[in-house]
């Protein structure tokens, strides 16, 4: 797999290093962000710049990014929508000016992705992101404060202060926003930038609901199947994708991922891949991160390499939420070398199905 890349958050917030990063083998590509600009606000070129720098001088490549987050107005609806969006363009443009070829975001309301426990401890004691329904607390301003407490001093992607910091006003300001508005939003959203996208050459890739299913009353548009089919048709562009991620996707049992890879692929609708497996604990749901091996998870990783192998995939992958092991102890879902072993498994099952394809 020519184009594997890892997430990285940036010489200033993330302890592995890009020369870590390049000693995985397999790995090309590096998955990044300007994880200081503000929601809503311009990219500026000459830190995109700089960034790009980094990681070639490191030996890797700077094509995806994730993520140019959406400001809440354009979510919510609000006459101040088209200031960010005219912003977004311009970030586009910007990004596109420095080779970057798929922009990941999401399109959730207040909470970008959820867990009830960032350490859960599995059964050889290493720890895992878990989420359990019974473990919800019911007042959002505290489980945002649990989860900030949980993640040792580091900020979590998606999990911006400065908006989460106002959370009261958030889930008012969405008091009014049900299913329909917000895909109706989405809709406003890529209309105006999806153009851009083309004369750039920038896809957009939305990444699907974490966990796949309504939160304190706030509504997911990308939960399964038939929600990729009705985003796909807000606009008929290969510019308007998706994120395929695995684990995300597979929360929901109901959902065959390795069907939904080998439909949206073969589409040309789904050019990221985030590639990670994980535990069902019991039939209600709950779950928690797994190492990526079919065999220590819910989901068969061999069946979903497989799809993206014969439905000819070339884009871009990576794992994701790893364990902490081996006495790491950084940010929670993103240690190093959990995610480098998932980097082995999943090229070690491309190169066996490449392999027997061609006997």
């Amino acid at each position: 797999m020519k184009n594997m890349g890892f997430r990285w958050f940036g010489k200033k917030d993330d302890p592995i290093t890009l020369e870590n990063i390049r000693q995985i083998p397999g790995t090309t590509q590096v998955v990044g962000a300007l994880y200081d600009i503000p929601v809503g606000e311009v990219w500026p070129k000459s830190e995109i710049a700089e960034l790009k720098s980094e990681v070639e001088a490191a030996g890797l490549k700077l094509e995806v990014i994730e993520s140019v987050n959406i400001h809440d107005d354009i979510k919510i609806g609000l006459p101040t929508r088209d200031r960010y969006i005219d912003n977004y363009k311009q970030t586009i443009r910007n990004l596109s000016a420095y080779g970057i070829k798929v922009i990941c975001y999401n399109f959730m309301p207040v909470f970008d992705w959820l867990r009830t426990n960032l350490h859960f401890e599995l059964a050889d004691h290493s720890n895992a992101m878990a989420f359990q329904a019974d473990n919800l607390v019911d007042d959002p301003h505290a489980m945002i404060n649990k989860v900030r407490q949980d993640s040792q001093g580091f900020e979590m992607p998606g999990w911006e202060p400065e908006r989460l910091a106002e959370v009261e006003q958030l889930f008012d300001a969405y008091q009014d926003v049900d299913a329909q508005k917000l895909t109706d939003n989405l809709k406003y959203f890529l209309d105006a930038i999806i153009p851009v996208c083309e004369e750039c050459d920038v896809r957009m890739a939305m990444h699907p609901d974490d966990p796949p299913r309504p939160l304190f009353g706030l509504p997911r548009i990308y939960k399964n199947r038939e929600d990729m089919e009705t985003i796909e048709q807000l606009h008929e562009s290969r510019y308007n994708a998706f994120t395929i991620c695995t684990g995300s996707l597979g929360e929901n049992p109901q959902n065959d991922v390795p069907a939904i890879i080998r439909e949206f692929v073969a589409k040309d609708r789904a050019p990221f891949i985030h590639a990670r497996n994980i535990k069902f604990m019991n039939d209600q749901g709950d779950f928690h991160e797994s190492p990526h091996l079919s065999s220590t998870g819910s989901l068969d990783m061999y069946e979903i390499m497989k799809a993206l192998h014969d439905t000819g995939f070339d884009g871009y992958i990576r794992p994701d939420h790893g364990r902490n092991i081996w006495g790491e102890n950084g940010r929670p879902g993103y240690g190093l070398y959990d995610r480098a072993l998932g980097i082995s498994y999943l090229t070690g099952l491309w190169e066996a199905i490449d392999k027997e394809s061609k006997k």
